[in-house]
């Protein structure tokens, strides 16, 4: 019985050991070493802090919406609802939009006209790098060759063509809009692409990104697909 017992305890004690010295091993050498340098830490850090501020963002918003149908009685329950729905229509890109903005044409380079050289689509790598350049700035609205772009929007090849939700982009000449919260964040969008390294992205492609001068009126079109209810249904009245 004494053998049996320091038997078992023996195993234990090896199997302890065995994870401890496992554990060990793995934190003495990793298998992943980090070797990015301070200011790519600081960078990710920021983007990381970009995305919490703007989920704080967000939720103070909700937060302000369930307040306020808290606070409001019966008469006013419907209005506050098509309040809702109006704006969440507009942050789908559904309704027009006019401000302060900007207007881009990417165009053929001159270079490539005078050796005649095919113009070729924006591929969709070179147009997700263009919005993702303009993200850095906040509260801008994208219009693509006419196309509504939002948080919904896609960017793809089918068929080895260029689409925006789906829809075919022209061959350049092709215009981008872009609407910006006040005339003072136009001119900051407009400096920054101005100096910005994704002109150089454009012209290996044999493509040219003219950025015009920031304006006080653009129109931008709404979206005119509509989302499908697939779940939602009205209740008959009484219920």
């Amino acid at each position: 019985m004494k053998k049996t017992i320091n038997w078992k305890f023996t195993l234990i004690l090896l199997t302890v050991g065995f994870m401890t010295a496992v554990q060990y091993n793995s934190m003495k050498n990793p298998k992943e070493r980090d070797t990015r340098d301070i200011w790519a830490v600081r960078h990710e850090l920021a983007v990381e802090k970009q995305l919490h501020s703007e989920l704080l963002s967000e939720i103070r918003e909700l937060d302000k919406t369930i307040f306020t149908y808290k606070s409001l009685n019966d008469e006013n329950t419907g209005k506050a609802l098509t309040e809702t729905v109006d704006k969440l229509y507009s942050q789908a890109g559904m309704t027009n939009i006019q401000g302060t903005g900007i207007i881009i044409k990417v165009k053929p380079s001159a270079e490539s006209e005078a050796f005649g050289i095919p113009v070729t689509d924006v591929s969709p790598d070179l147009l997700t790098r263009f919005v993702n350049e303009i993200n850095r700035f906040k509260g801008l609205i994208l219009e693509i060759d006419g196309k509504r772009f939002t948080t919904l929007s896609s960017i793809r090849d089918i068929n080895g063509i260029t689409t925006v939700n789906g829809l075919n982009v022209s061959t350049p000449p092709v215009s981008m809009k872009i609407i910006s919260p006040s005339f003072k964040d136009s001119e900051k969008l407009y400096s920054y692409l101005a100096a910005s390294t994704i002109h150089d992205d454009f012209y290996i492609d044999n493509l040219i990104l003219e950025v015009g001068k920031p304006e006080r009126f653009v129109e931008i079109h709404g979206s005119p697909e509509m989302f499908e209810n697939q779940f939602l249904k009205e209740l008959p009245k009484g219920e």
